[in-house]
């Protein structure tokens, strides 16, 4: 099954309905004035994080920030290799 982990942001009926009816699985922390809070996969949501991690270190490469690369390939090609840099620190 997929899933959608996203932050308190984007906790909305709306968008969990939307989620829902796609055969998403949402795991969307509920804010804090919501009535009734809607329980999430808290494990899931933590590799979140790790994620969010890899982009912020990846956007420290100005090529990769800026996408001087006109071609899809070839941006992810360099993606790749930025990536297998930043894990090999």
């Amino acid at each position: 099954m997929k899933a959608a982990v996203m932050d308190k942001a984007y906790d909305s009926d709306a968008i969990r309905n939307t989620l829902r009816d796609e055969g998403i699985k949402a795991v969307i922390p509920s804010k804090s004035n919501r009535v009734e809070p809607i329980p999430h996969d808290k494990k899931l949501y933590r590799q979140r994080n790790c994620v969010e991690r890899l982009v912020g270190k990846l956007k420290q490469f100005r090529a990769i920030a800026t996408r001087y690369e006109k071609l899809a390939s070839t941006f992810m090609a360099f993606v790749h290799l930025v990536a297998a840099f930043v894990m090999a620190r």
